[in-house]
């Protein structure tokens, strides 16, 4: 890391990596790719965006061709046969990714203009983050609960009943002046420093789909690291909820799994996790 927070870059030059996983995703890439290249390279960014597409059986892959076709190397896509999840699929672009600032991001995520040049500046001057989240709000403007405190049996029921009362609730609250320490963020949007991921690893191939990005936060802090929220930089998350209500799929079995794969790793349950801050 250079004396200013940044990372050094590697020799290929690279400044900013881009992380993004679609499946089934036509209704929402087009507006998301656009959005972030025009933002990145508006900011003079070198940047590479990495896609793995987990087995889309719609026009997803078309698409991502077109923009390959018009940004070459730059873009550079995976086709996976099926949906290996989430952690077994970012883990290959995370594998592959070069860049001095890593970004991890849904597919159904638009930035706003000044996106990434505000989030690499949010990490260079908070030099102990691991991971800086932006606030998310859905595409009609209201605040998506993003960031939460480390869930327990009790919190992750109460989550998924009422979800809806929290995020209006929260949006309420006088929250939103500062940047503030957080327990974990959602990955749709994920700002970190190469370093980070150097350090504490990759995603845990164990979960497929959930909660993946609460075990990652965890292990950042543990790595002793901070998450951090940046609630003045904002990005719309389409949501596309494929786990969310009350409704039983292959998405809500892999959560449900997950959970208790995730609880029997980090030895709790019903307490809090401990660890030094």
């Amino acid at each position: 890391m250079n004396s200013d927070g940044s990372p050094n870059l590697p020799e290929c030059g690279v400044e900013v990596s881009v992380v993004i996983l679609t499946w089934n995703s036509e209704k929402y890439i087009t507006k998301c790719l656009k959005s972030l290249i025009d933002d990145i390279e508006n900011g003079k960014f070198s940047y590479e965006v990495h896609i793995v597409d987990n087995g889309s059986s719609d026009g997803t892959c078309a698409i991502i061709d077109a923009f390959r076709q018009q940004y070459g190397n730059s873009i550079k896509p995976v086709y996976l046969d099926r949906n290996k999840g989430t952690t077994y699929s970012r883990n290959i672009a995370l594998r592959k990714s070069q860049g001095g600032f890593v970004f991890i991001m849904d597919s159904d995520v638009e930035v706003f203009p000044g996106t990434i040049e505000r989030l690499t500046a949010s990490l260079r001057e908070n030099g102990p983050a691991g991971i800086i989240a932006p606030k998310l709000v859905y595409p009609n403007g209201n605040l998506q609960k993003s960031t939460d405190a480390f869930p327990t049996l009790y919190t992750k029921i109460y989550r998924y009943f009422f979800l809806k009362s929290l995020e209006k609730k929260e949006a309420g609250m006088a929250r939103d002046e500062c940047i503030r320490e957080v327990d974990y963020a959602i990955s749709a949007v994920w700002a970190l420093r190469d370093e980070v991921v150097e350090k504490v690893g990759l995603l845990d191939e164990k979960i497929f789909y959930a909660p993946e990005d609460v075990d990652y936060c965890l292990r950042v802090w543990k790595a002793g690291y901070k998450i951090l929220y940046n609630p003045h930089i904002t990005c719309t998350h389409h949501t596309q909820e494929i786990s969310r209500g009350f409704k039983i799929n292959k998405a809500t079995i892999h959560h449900i799994r997950g959970l208790i794969y995730y609880f029997w790793k980090h030895k709790y349950f019903l307490r809090k996790p401990e660890f030094s801050r």
